[in-house]
């Protein structure tokens, strides 16, 4: 069996409620949980991680939401780590075609299983292929609008600005790195960054030595605050997400070999209809979208 396969087991596998009856594809958990069974209890506040959670939800999505000018708008569902590209994007949107666009930003299991219960999205970004898959399966995309949009990396990351670079090697000791703090990331079995964290710590052999000491978040902005804000010494991340962050350090990047490519796919909605999808999508691939992805450090999928 290879990575790729250990990867998308772990995903369909992940413990799920089903959004619809005769659901298919990966569904993740509908209620927060504090990490994979047998977890020791995080050693933040329940205030504290709702305030945190609460902060970097409504701040994505209150801060991309924009007052419509146009007859006619567009509403993008994107994974948490293109906040600040899809500000840049969807602005210069307006400004050329007078159309306004909102932009729901969290983690992409949250986005897909919001599109299985019917809400009105017309574009959806996923941070890896296993949830479009899913909604391709049951019929909610138009699968002839799909196309890889970006790529991207996994980072260990550190809290502060004074932490030295590591080697990111089989048997590396992040257990006795974090000594009595959490590892943040994403939730392991659902969320694409923690599957590609989970994956990466696997293949290293090191995930059974830290797993207890896993603070899971909803999405990657959320597991790059807890440690931008000390609440945890060490975080994994997408890289453009670590760059965006002035109170983190990358100690070190994930080997590409020790966990599937991080691909990051688009579609238009199949319930949409909105015939802005088309000209949107076209606007993701061109020149301005390009420039602002790679100004936060992806790599476009697309050529």
């Amino acid at each position: 069996m290879t990575l790729h396969d250990i990867f998308h087991d772990t995903l369909r596998a992940s413990p799920a409620e089903p959004c619809r009856a005769g659901g298919k594809g990966p569904i993740g958990r509908a209620a927060r949980t504090h990490g994979p069974p047998g977890n020791a209890a995080l050693p933040f506040s329940p205030a504290r991680r709702c305030l945190i959670a609460l902060a970097a939800g409504l701040g994505l999505c209150l801060g991309l939401a924009r007052p419509g000018f146009g007859a006619d708008a567009i509403t993008v569902f994107a994974a948490a780590s293109l906040k600040n590209a899809m500000d840049e994007i969807a602005g210069a949107f307006e400004r050329e075609t007078g159309h306004a666009v909102t932009v729901s930003l969290a983690g992409s299991s949250a986005l897909a299983r919001q599109i299985q219960h019917g809400a009105p999205a017309d574009i959806f970004i996923s941070a890896n292929p296993g949830w479009m898959d899913a909604l391709e399966q049951d019929g909610l995309i138009e699968p002839d609008s799909r196309f890889d949009l970006l790529r991207n990396t996994i980072v260990l990351i550190a809290h502060g600005r004074d932490a030295r670079p590591v080697e990111i090697r089989p048997g590396l000791d992040i257990a006795g790195m974090l000594g009595e703090g959490r590892l943040a990331m994403t939730f392991v079995d659902a969320v694409p960054a923690g599957l590609y964290g989970k994956a990466a710590l696997r293949a290293l052999g090191v995930w059974e030595t830290v797993r207890s000491k896993v603070a899971q978040a909803d999405n990657v902005r959320a597991a790059l605050a807890l440690v931008s804000s000390g609440e945890a010494p060490l975080g994994i991340v997408y890289a453009t997400d670590a760059a965006a962050d002035d109170n983190v350090t990358v100690l070190g990047a994930f080997p590409a070999r020790s966990y599937p490519p991080v691909v990051y796919p688009a579609a238009a909605v199949a319930a949409s209809g909105n015939p802005l999808n088309a000209r949107f999508l076209a606007w993701l691939s061109g020149q301005v979208a390009r420039k602002a992805f790679e100004r936060q450090g992806f790599v476009v999928a697309f050529e």
